[in-house]
């Protein structure tokens, strides 16, 4: 027995895995990294697709974040929420500069799903109302206030959820839901929010949710009046504005968060993953003056016991300094060509590959059995036979060391931003192979 297989049968016995049953879960092995590399227990290197789960933008085994929290232990390693110490105010005043607009003001938390949670209870204290607007394919978190908006099928084990979620339809342009091409539709994805709030009663709806650019239910990336149109509806029926950029924030989108490509800015912001490029647990909701201003002399009824830990502070502002220093965000907009480029080919060579589509370091490839009738191989939330090409899929990378998500009907292609070129299109072929395999 290897000694991977031997620590994951111990780990087995008395940790759960999360998302799976768990004879069927298929753990990743990991005992260190570099860069966009990590390696099993083993020695046997793995390229990093994924970021672990989107997350390790910067990368394995970054010196200055290990240094980071090392020091940070030695100075303050505990506190109370209430506390005052240095990495905490560096830390506000570092996400100030890079968050949209004239956000200014941030609840630091331990996760996105709980940015999320507590973006929905701020949401209706500041307003009064009750009702949220989510998307349809969306994804929020699984806490069950952020798994009530989540439209991903992940909710439905938890059913009832909270009361008050209206759903809109996602800018999925390549199987649009309102049958209709993007080079003929009014954007109807967007200006159905308006239609939507004048059935629900727009003096009821705190406020609208969407994730910047989609995460692991498609990657969409809309088109590019999707967001301001959704600014515009939201100012006019007097409703906040969240962007949820936990997946999209920290430079995968090649900015500092996918809003900044529509010079939109959102009156909250959610954000998580990338804020600590994965190396402490944090979660970030930001919010405008208007907003913040609301809890001057109102209580704000939130919090919890490891609010702002000092340890996920000195990461996070360590991570905001090595993003820059270091140009990652510029560098993940260089290499958008990159892959789209190798996307391109792999569907050139491949009829199972309907569409790819991607924006700075997030790729899809959604693969169909008719291309003509853009028929996803699997429908929305049913697995793929074990036999089958899509069933196939997953060995057939897991063999090649290629850490890489297939969910769906969709591959998705989400390196560290520190990846070279190199390793792009090495990763990209092993993709390219593993689709030669499963559909030979």
């Amino acid at each position: 027995m290897s000694a991977a297989d031997a620590l994951e049968r111990r780990q087995r016995r008395h940790v759960l895995y999360t998302w799976t049953a768990q004879n069927a879960a298929r753990p990743v092995p990991i005992a260190g990294g570099e860069g966009a590399w990590f390696v099993d227990h083993d020695g046997g290197r793995w390229l990093d697709f994924e970021s672990q789960v989107f997350n390790c933008n910067i990368g394995h085994g970054h010196p200055r974040l290990i240094a980071a929290l090392q020091a940070q232990a030695a100075e303050l390693a505990c506190a109370h929420p209430a506390a005052v110490f240095e990495a905490k105010a560096a830390l506000g005043e570092k996400l100030a500069e890079i968050t949209p607009g004239d956000i200014d003001t941030f609840f630091l938390c331990l996760s996105g799903s709980e940015a999320n949670e507590n973006a929905l209870k701020i949401a209706r204290m500041v307003t009064g109302r009750s009702k949220v607007i989510a998307r349809r394919r969306s994804y929020h978190g699984a806490s069950m206030g952020s798994l009530s908006l989540t439209g991903d099928r992940r909710r439905m084990s938890a059913e009832p959820g909270l009361w008050g979620v209206a759903r809109i339809e996602d800018p999925y342009c390549y199987q649009c839901p309102f049958g209709l091409r993007p080079d003929s539709c009014a954007r109807q994805c967007a200006t159905q929010l308006a239609h939507v709030l004048e059935m629900e009663d727009p003096s009821t709806v705190a406020a609208v949710f969407v994730e910047g650019v989609t995460g692991a239910n498609g990657g969409f990336v809309p088109p590019p009046d999707y967001w301001p149109t959704l600014r515009r509806i939201c100012d006019d029926y007097g409703v906040l504005l969240v962007a949820d950029e936990v997946f999209s924030g920290f430079g995968r989108t090649g900015r500092w968060f996918a809003v900044d490509h529509w010079g939109v800015v959102p009156d909250m912001i959610c954000m998580a993953k990338g804020v600590t490029s994965g190396y402490a647990a944090l979660g970030v909701l930001g919010m405008r003056p208007h907003v913040a201003a609301h809890f001057a002399d109102e209580t704000l009824w939130a919090g919890l016991t490891t609010y702002a830990h000092p340890l996920a502070c000195a990461v996070a502002s360590e991570a905001i300094d090595v993003y820059r220093d270091e140009g990652l965000i510029e560098h993940a907009a260089a290499l958008e060509p990159v892959l789209l480029a190798g996307l391109e080919a792999i569907k050139a060579r491949h009829p199972i590959v309907g569409d790819v589509r991607g924006i700075g370091l997030l790729g899809t490839l959604e693969l169909v059995s008719d291309r003509d009738a853009r028929t996803p191989l699997v429908g929305y939330g049913a697995k793929a036979d074990p036999d089958s090409p899509l069933g196939r899929l997953p060995a057939a990378l897991r063999a090649r060391r290629l850490h890489c998500l297939v969910r769906g009907h969709m591959v998705f292609v989400t390196p560290p931003l520190s990846i070279t070129a190199a390793d792009l299109e090495h990763g990209l072929s092993l993709i390219d192979d593993a689709l030669t395999e499963v559909t030979a």
